[in-house]
C-alpha cells in the first residue's frame, strides 16, 4: 500500500468550503450516533515558552478511518529563526482496516476551515429563518472563516463588527467587504455590536471581557467559538439561564467549554442542556421552536471534524491526481 502526501498549496485546491460543512456535518451526526472513538487529546506545553502541541485522534468507525493530527502554536520566533511559520499542523490518516497509513497531509488549514463550518452547520441548525444580521466580536482569521462559511448558508445582510484594536477593525471591514461585498460597520461599542445581530459570533479567543446578557434579543443565535479550555470565557454564564444550549460534544463542552460556566454556578444543570447538535442533525432533537428563542452553540471542536474533512481532501485528491505517493514497505 502506498501513502499520499499532500502539502498546503494541495491541501487548498482540495477544499471548498461547501464540502467542508458537509464533513463537519457527517462528523457531527457520525459522533451523536456512536460511530465515534474519541480519546481526550494531549497538549505538551514546551520549556522556555517556546509554544505548544496538542494532539488530537478520531476513529470514524463507519468509515474505518483513524486520524491522527498534530497542531502547534506560540512559536513566536520560528519565522527568523527556523524559516517556519509560528503555528503548525499535520494530520496522519490510517485505514482501521489495517491501520496502514494512507495519507500524511498539511494540517494547518484543516483546524480553521473545519471551525468556520461548524458555525455555518450551527446557523443551518438554529439561526432564525430570516436572520441576516450578523454581528462578529473578534476580528481575527477565524472570524474571516465564519463569515466565509455562514455565506454558504444565508445571505448576510450587513455585519457589525467591534474589536479593541481599531486598526484589526479597519482590516476586517476592508477584507469582508472586498472579497464579500457585504457592508462592514465598525460598532463603538461592543455592546451595541451585540444589540444589532440576529446571529452573534464571539471568536475573541476567550481572554477578555464577555457578552452581557442583557445585551442580547430574543430570536438572536449565538455561536460561541473562542472557548475550548478552562480559563477562557466569552459569555455571561447568565445568557444560558432561559436559552436554548446546544453543544458540538456534551463530555467536552461540560468540561471545558463555554457552558461549563454556567454549570459551575449552579445556573444551570446537565438536564437544561437540550442536545448536541448532531441529535438536531439527526432529528432526534428539535432544533428551534419560536422565533424568540435565544440558541447558543457551544463549540470545543472535536478530532472526528478533522477526520472527516482529511478524508474529504483524501478523496478528492485521489480523483484528481493531486499530490505524491511514497512507500514505507518497499
Amino acid at each position: 500500500m502506498q501513502t499520499l502526501l499532500l502539502n498546503k498549496s494541495q491541501v487548498r485546491r482540495m477544499i471548498r468550503m461547501k464540502q467542508v460543512i458537509g464533513a463537519v456535518e457527517d462528523a457531527y451526526k457520525a459522533y451523536s450516533s456512536n460511530q465515534v472513538e474519541q480519546p481526550d487529546y494531549i497538549g505538551i506545553s514546551l520549556p522556555a515558552r517556546r509554544g505548544e502541541v496538542d494532539f488530537k485522534l478520531g476513529y470514524h468507525k463507519q468509515a474505518e478511518i483513524i486520524s491522527m493530527k498534530a497542531h502547534s502554536g506560540g512559536f513566536a520566533r520560528n519565522p527568523e529563526e527556523h524559516g517556519v511559520p509560528n503555528s503548525m499542523g499535520t494530520i496522519l490518516l490510517f485505514d482501521a482496516r489495517s491501520c496502514a497509513l494512507i495519507c500524511v497531509m498539511d494540517g494547518s488549514l484543516i483546524t480553521g476551515l473545519r471551525t468556520g463550518a461548524a458555525g455555518a452547520v450551527s446557523v443551518k441548525a438554529l439561526a432564525r429563518p430570516n436572520g441576516r444580521v450578523v454581528t462578529s466580536i473578534g476580528t481575527g482569521s477565524q472570524a474571516r472563516v465564519q463569515i466565509r462559511a455562514i455565506s454558504e448558508v444565508i445571505q448576510i445582510q450587513e455585519i457589525h463588527a467591534w474589536s479593541r484594536t481599531p486598526s484589526a477593525l479597519s482590516d476586517y471591514k476592508n477584507d469582508i467587504e472586498r472579497e464579500f461585498a457585504i457592508p462592514v460597520i465598525i460598532a463603538p461599542s461592543k455592546k451595541e455590536a451585540v444589540e444589532r445581530g440576529d446571529i452573534v459570533i464571539t471568536t475573541t479567543r476567550g481572554k477578555g471581557d464577555v457578552v452581557q446578557a442583557d445585551w442580547v434579543r430574543p430570536g438572536t443565535h449565538i455561536v460561541a467559538i473562542g472557548t475550548d479550555q478552562r480559563g477562557k470565557q466569552e459569555l455571561d454564564p447568565e445568557l444560558f439561564r432561559h436559552a436554548k444550549i446546544v453543544v458540538d460534544s456534551l463530555q467536552q463542552c461540560t468540561q471545558k467549554g463555554e457552558t461549563w460556566h454556567p454549570l459551575q454556578k449552579s445556573i444551570i444543570t446537565m438536564t437544561d442542556i437540550h442536545a448536541e447538535i448532531g441529535e438536531l442533525l439527526l432529528g432526534t432533537k428539535p432544533g428551534r421552536t419560536s422565533d424568540d428563542e435565544i440558541t447558543i452553540f457551544d463549540s470545543t471542536g472535536m478530532a472526528i471534524q478533522d477526520n472527516t474533512t482529511a478524508r474529504t481532501i483524501y478523496e478528492n485528491a485521489i480523483a484528481a491526481n493531486v499530490g505524491t505517493f511514497f512507500s514505507f514497505f518497499g
